[in-house]
């Protein structure tokens, strides 16, 4: 127990944290998510999207780039939650084995990266109140149990909307992330292209063979420039310091970016701003 906070991780598929505090975390799903709520209040920023998940609540987290998560106590009660990691291996594997004529034709994957699920459902209490004895005791789960819940976790999950199919299984073709979406909404983070392929549902070989369909420029070159013409698009409205504008669009030097703007736009950032903003 480390300031009020106590993990339970069994393999890469179960995570459960509890604590009296409220906690705030920046997070990166790398795997989908499908998480439980005990007790306590999970609030999820998903673009400024705000959803407040509590007892009985269930909900799946799509693998995005960001997700703002603050677990807290509420209504007098500690926050207590498991999550079900669904790790590309584990559902590669599910994926091969499943009948495809069960897969619906006209399966879209949703925009969003939260789906709430529907409150009270028998499969759903099932699944996540047989995991409750492993909070309180040194009994440790075999592999065999976790590999069971999780296969029941992901037909909670394709029992719940045939448009999760899309979701839960966005490695396959025809349900790739589109990529300059994805780095619209994402070109201001610090984002690697392992991380960026990873994200859109992609080998880091087929991304980069698939941006070349999108864009003359490299990867690295788009990111970049689209930064760019965010900073200078916030520099001529005036009434901010350049050196917040910097660091809000990704750049991580400003004498860096000071540099590839004035080589860009022929002037330097701090002359084309509204008089009296100062460089600080």
């Amino acid at each position: 127990m480390t300031d009020g906070i106590n993990t339970l991780r069994y393999s890469d598929f179960f995570l459960a944290m509890y604590f009296d505090g409220g906690r705030s975390c920046l997070h990166r799903n790398h795997s989908h998510v499908l998480v439980y709520m005990y007790s306590g209040e999970m609030v999820i920023d998903e673009r400024d999207k705000i959803t407040r998940l509590h007892k009985g609540d269930c909900a799946f987290i799509r693998k995005d780039f960001s997700v703002q998560m603050t677990k807290q106590a509420w209504n007098g009660e500690q926050f207590k939650a498991i999550f079900l990691m669904f790790t590309p291996k584990f559902l590669r594997g599910f994926y091969s084995r499943l009948d495809r004529n069960a897969i619906p034709e006209d399966a879209r994957r949703d925009q969003t990266s939260l789906y709430k699920l529907p409150p009270n459902r028998p499969d759903i209490v099932s699944l996540f109140e047989s995991m409750t004895p492993y909070f309180d005791s040194n009994i440790q789960p075999t592999e065999e149990l976790l590999q069971l819940k999780m296969v029941e976790g992901i037909y909670v999950l394709l029992n719940t909307s045939k448009n999760l199919y899309a979701s839960v299984f966005d490695f396959t073709d025809p349900w790739k992330i589109d990529i300059l979406e994805f780095l619209e909404r994402n070109y201001m983070n610090d984002i690697s292209m392992e991380e960026i392929a990873n994200y859109t549902g992609r080998s880091l070989s087929t991304f980069k063979r698939d941006f070349k369909k999108c864009s003359t420029l490299s990867p690295r070159e788009w990111l970049i420039r689209r930064r760019l013409e965010a900073a200078r698009e916030l520099i001529r409205k005036g009434g901010r310091k350049v050196s917040e504008i910097c660091f809000e669009v990704g750049f991580k030097n400003l004498s860096h970016f000071s540099k590839i703007y004035k080589e860009t736009y022929g002037i330097p950032p701090t002359e084309d701003i509204k008089p009296g903003i100062s460089l600080a």
